[in-house]
């Protein structure tokens, strides 16, 4: 089964395997990232973010589901990858705008 994502967000996973460059482009010039708790705004703070990530942990996101909450588009993702606890499904709540994200925020 293929999993339907708004065209933003497929972009972005798409982008996550590629570098922290494509990744920011896939967000609003204002856009934020809050992960781990710490918030990353603007598109170059986004490639350094994503960029670091993936150096760290490298691992492989897969969306698994997508439901909408609000005005948020919540896709739980199956991550694997050199991190303690891997694999583990976490929760990307996106929020877009003018078919950009505005704002993703990553949870447990």
């Amino acid at each position: 089964m293929t999993l339907s994502l708004p065209e933003p967000i497929a972009a972005y996973f798409s982008a996550d395997a590629l570098g922290g460059d494509l990744v920011a482009q896939c967000f609003t010039s204002d856009g934020i990232v809050i992960d781990e708790k710490r918030e990353h705004q603007g598109r170059e703070a986004i490639a350094r973010w994503k960029t670091d990530a993936s150096e760290r942990y490298r691992y492989v996101a897969e969306p698994r589901a997508i439901a909408v909450e609000g005005g948020e588009r919540i896709v739980t993702a199956h991550l694997t990858g050199q991190f303690t606890g891997s694999p583990i499904d976490l929760r990307y709540a996106f929020t877009l705008a003018d078919g950009k994200i505005a704002k993703l925020e990553i949870t447990a």
